[in-house]
């Protein structure tokens, strides 16, 4: 191995320790109540090396949902791939690999959920910001073309797939946010995932072709 991928070997290393340490303290103490001081301290570095990788606490927060976009956005083209599958058990596929995303790193989700509603993003780099709409644009395009399958095979009603995919997002989003804000006040219960169910299961029945109730 060369000097210059050993070098970008150890980059990238650093910066996954950067960012792992950031999930911990978002996770224990919030967005706004975390510091660029509190991740260095936990990843046992000094503050000036986390300005290196990153330009500020928001670029921090939003690389993070880079990560789960693009894991979320490989699962989605994968049901997209499943020719076996009509456009009706596609649509139950993308509900299961959203929830399965959601599960794997709910932390991660509900700060990229915040994030795309919030002013955060306008402090970003043009860079990273471009990163985050197109994986975005991805995510629903995976979404849209589900849609727009079951529309033109018959099983949906005749609607524009974008928008399709939008409400199916805004569904998933504003379900995992309002049940986790529910969550905080109640640990002990947790409804998440049968709260999906039912909308989607509602959903699915509403957008059928000739059998809405």
């Amino acid at each position: 191995m060369g000097i210059k991928e050993r070098r970008e070997r150890e980059r990238e290393t650093r910066r996954n320790q950067i960012m792992a340490a950031a999930k911990r303290v978002f996770s224990s103490k919030g967005f706004n109540r975390s510091t660029m001081e509190d991740i260095a301290n936990d990843a046992e570095l000094s503050p000036g090396t986390l300005y290196l990788y990153f330009k500020n606490k928001e670029e921090l927060y939003a690389s993070l949902s880079v990560e789960a976009l693009q894991t979320l956005t490989k699962r989605l083209e994968e049901v997209n791939e499943k020719n076996d599958l009509n456009p009706e058990e596609k649509l139950m596929a993308l509900t299961e690999s959203l929830y399965a995303s959601y599960e794997a790193n709910p932390l991660t989700f509900i700060n990229m959920f915040h994030l795309q509603s919030s002013i955060t993003l306008k402090n970003l780099s043009p860079e990273l910001m471009s990163t985050i709409k197109k994986l975005s644009g991805s995510t629903l395009g995976a979404c849209a073309k589900v849609f727009e399958e079951g529309v033109n095979e018959g099983f949906f009603i005749d609607n524009h797939p974008v928008a399709f995919a939008d409400i199916f997002w805004g569904l998933f989003s504003g379900i995992v946010l309002w049940e986790e804000s529910k969550r905080i006040i109640d640990y002990d219960k947790d409804y998440l995932k049968e709260t999906l169910e039912i909308a989607f299961r509602i959903f699915g029945r509403g957008i059928r072709k000739g059998q809405n109730s």
